[in-house]
C-alpha cells in the first residue's frame, strides 16, 4: 500500500469509522485507492505543468514541475481522501 492508501485508511478510521467497518477487505480497498490516487495525481500534474517553456532553465523547470505536482496532489487528496466526516462524528 502506498502513502496515499495509508493516508486514506487513517482518515477513514478516524473520521468515517462506520464506512470503514463496512469494508470487507480494507487492505485491498485502500491499496487500490492509493494506486488510483497516485495515477490521478501524476496525470493532473502533467496537465498542469504543460509543455516546457522556451528559454526555461533547469531551476525554473524544476520549480514549475514541483509546483504542479504539489497543486495536483492537494486537489486530488481533497477530492479522494479527505472526505466528509460521518454525521455522528461532527
Amino acid at each position: 500500500m502506498n502513502r496515499y492508501g495509508e493516508q486514506a485508511m487513517a482518515h477513514w478510521k478516524e473520521n468515517k469509522p462506520l464506512a470503514f467497518q463496512e469494508l470487507e477487505d480494507p487492505e485491498t480497498f485502500f491499496t487500490a485507492l492509493g494506486e488510483e490516487i497516485a495515477t490521478e495525481i501524476e496525470t493532473r500534474a502533467r496537465e498542469m505543468a504543460g509543455k516546457e517553456l522556451e528559454g526555461e532553465g533547469y531551476l525554473q523547470r524544476l520549480q514549475r514541475l514541483n509546483t504542479s505536482r504539489l497543486e495536483a496532489e492537494g486537489e486530488v487528496l481533497r477530492e479522494r481522501v479527505l472526505l466528509d466526516v460521518e454525521p455522528d462524528q461532527e
